[in-house]
């Protein structure tokens, strides 16, 4: 199977432009292709997770991948998919997010020795001449073509501002930059980049020429990988510090049935015949497939040992078989309890199991909290310091969230 036919198998490519070329090109390692990632957070998330994996894939095909991280873009944003325009972020907050992606980004990509490259538009587009970027680049561009594209008409309604209409002039220009300052000549993008990404296409030819080699590849479900990011409690982040390697692995232990194998395919690095075998998998065993996903992924991200330990933490409450000691964890100290006690909702909020007592005082009510097993729905409830010694408790809110509470 060639490159190519495996990107097409795990269901990785939607949409594409001059398609025979542009698979003579990736499976020869011809690429030199980029991805955007607009700075704004200060970690990636799963969403991201499926571009990532690409670059390496095609990296470790031969091609050459381009991370363009948005630091001229990131001050305008993206209304693709949004109702409302974005938080106008300051420049200092943008490198800061910009920082922390770099890093990310390394466990992923190989950046040495000119194997990729990490470029920031902010580069080009903030010494922009605005009335020269007018005659040399708007006037490709026609606004009744504009206007069709779904990134702006879902926003035509709500209300689209000047600024944000900017922004597909502004991602054409990046890959036209790109591809005369590297010789970029193909981008990936979400299904609801495809009007910004033949912008640039279209873009280079009339700039440079019909000649000239840019193509356009879309990724199949990548806004459903976006979505995959966000959770009833917020987005699941990379960053460690933002989301424990054992709530990530918890995360992707719990998809769906019907999501396991879709996410095996696009997102780990097994081999596809392994993929297909348990796809045949049902009722229990589809539980072995989500540890397997859950693993590879943790692995990925966090690497082998964080990955084991986030298992041995999962089997603990599954299974009964490991350490509950690789459990995310809470350390109480005396200035915690009063009179030698702790309410249950102050603990619910400690742990970060809710955001709020409210929320507390609801998953209690609603029997969503239990200790040690035991169901607790007296929102009076309160633990004794002596009762938190040794190993503690382990405190669980809803099917999957958990922590072991200990005081010393």
């Amino acid at each position: 199977m060639t490159v190519w036919e495996e990107l097409k198998a795990r269901g990785l490519i939607a949409q594409v432009t001059d398609e025979e070329e542009i698979k003579e090109m990736v499976n020869n390692g011809k690429a030199t292709f980029y991805i955007g990632f607009d700075p704004t957070a200060d970690s990636l998330h799963v969403g991201h997770f499926m571009a990532l994996c690409l670059m390496k894939r095609l990296q470790m095909a031969g091609n050459k991948p381009i991370a363009l991280l948005g630091g001229g873009t990131g001050m305008i944003g993206d209304p693709s998919g949004k109702t409302d325009m974005r938080q106008m972020l300051t420049p200092e907050t943008i490198q800061h997010n910009i920082d922390c992606f770099k890093k990310q980004m390394e466990r992923f990509i190989d950046f040495s020795d000119g194997k990729a490259l990490m470029v920031n538009n902010a580069d080009w587009l903030m010494n922009l001449n605005y009335v020269e970027l007018l005659r040399e680049v708007g006037a490709h561009f026609s606004v009744n073509r504009m206007l069709t594209a779904e990134c702006y008409k879902q926003r035509m309604e709500r209300g689209l501002t000047f600024l944000e209409f900017n922004y597909m002039i502004m991602q054409s220009y990046d890959f036209y930059m790109l591809y005369q300052k590297y010789g970029c000549n193909m981008q990936f993008g979400g299904d609801d980049q495809w009007s910004n990404m033949l912008g640039g296409t279209e873009l280079i030819r009339r700039k440079l020429g019909k000649d000239a080699y840019a193509m356009t590849i879309t990724l199949l479900l990548n806004s459903e990988g976006k979505k995959m990011g966000k959770t009833q409690s917020g987005a699941v982040w990379l960053d460690p510090n933002k989301t424990s390697p054992f709530d990530f692995y918890q995360y992707w232990r719990n998809v769906d049935d019907a999501d396991v194998i879709k996410c095996l395919r696009l997102l780990t690095f097994l081999p596809l015949e392994e993929i297909d075998a348990m796809a045949k998998w049902e009722g229990s065993q589809l539980n072995k497939a989500k540890e397997i996903l859950a693993y590879e992924l943790t692995s990925l991200v966090h690497g082998e040992e964080e990955a084991k330990k986030a298992q041995e933490g999962a089997r603990a409450l599954f299974a009964g078989g490991a350490n509950t000691a690789n459990m995310p964890k809470t350390e109480l100290h005396e200035d915690d309890f009063t009179d030698g006690q702790i309410d249950l909702i102050t603990l619910l909020v400690k742990t970060e199991l809710v955001p709020t007592r409210s929320e507390g005082r609801r998953a209690i009510e609603q029997g969503g909290v239990s200790i040690d097993g035991e169901k607790i729905t007296d929102i009076k409830y309160q633990i004794a310091k002596e009762t938190l010694e040794g190993d503690g408790i382990v405190l669980k809110r809803g099917k999957k969230k958990f922590n072991r509470v200990y005081a010393k």
